[in-house]
């Protein structure tokens, strides 16, 4: 691995961690109490303030602004974090700021994203793996969002919603409750519009699996059955498929409800 390698017009505190084989980029600034993991590179003009955490291997394209105080009017300045995985891809003037006291003091972002140009991240918000933020894709404060999850550009996503793994949220959609998995979720305010085809056929399920989805969804959202009923219906049928129990749990255990 390369030596760690500092623009001269850069400033890095002398509180911050760097790991080997770090690149920061001309004009960037790096705050105290940052720690940058092995082979990251730091985009030109990016800036990162503390306490915050990268994991190794992340492209921080220019003009970012990562770990940012929370935009939250009952912040006073207390002590909250961010902690960034390993292998993002985070994309010019894309922002992701700390979490706040009141919503458990952090805001997590797993591995293998790609967050494209100008996406926000607010305080608080947990997002997971393998994700996909379209430009300018926005998360309000405390959201979160599951694995393989993909969301649209320029859409918002309400506070306290849930994105579930595998959702696909369509661009320019408002989420004020909970996305399903599988499920495409689209509109202001956005509501489903049947399975994802499309991303059912690339994941590798197997066939059976992917019709047991269908089925689930079909009998959930568009019988004439209740939802308890129709819950119990589609477990007595496939409960003993792992995507059928996440996708009634994800139902169940929504506080907003779901979009329907």
């Amino acid at each position: 691995m390369n030596p760690t390698s500092i623009h001269p017009t850069a400033i890095v505190d002398p509180g911050a961690e760097l790991d080997e084989g770090v690149i920061i980029g001309p004009h960037a600034v790096i705050a105290d109490r940052v720690r940058i993991g092995s082979g990251c590179s730091i985009g030109a003009s990016t800036v990162i303030q503390g306490p915050t955490v990268l994991g190794s291997d992340n492209v921080i394209h220019p003009m970012t602004s990562i770990g940012g105080d929370p935009q939250d009017l009952k912040y006073a300045g207390e002590e909250t974090t961010l902690t960034i995985g390993s292998r993002n891809r985070i994309r010019e003037f894309v922002t992701i700021n700390r979490g706040t006291a009141g919503g458990g003091g952090k805001t997590v972002v797993g591995d293998d994203n790609l967050l494209m140009a100008y996406a926000h991240f607010g305080h608080d918000c947990l997002v997971g793996h393998r994700t996909v933020f379209a430009n300018a894709a926005t998360l309000a404060g405390h959201v979160e969002v599951g694995n393989d999850a993909t969301i649209g550009a320029y859409s918002g996503v309400h506070q306290f919603c849930r994105i579930a793994d595998h959702a696909f949220i369509g661009g320019y959609s408002v989420v004020t409750r909970d996305a399903m998995p599988w499920v495409l979720t689209v509109g202001n305010r956005a509501t489903s519009h049947g399975v994802n085809l499309v991303g059912l056929r690339r994941s590798g399920l197997p066939k059976e699996t992917i019709r047991a989805i269908k089925q689930c969804y079909m009998t959930l959202f568009r019988s004439k059955l209740g939802l308890e009923e129709a819950v119990e219906q589609v477990r007595e049928a496939n409960g003993e498929i792992p995507e059928i129990r996440y996708f009634l749990e994800f139902v169940r255990s929504s506080e907003r409800g779901v979009c329907r």
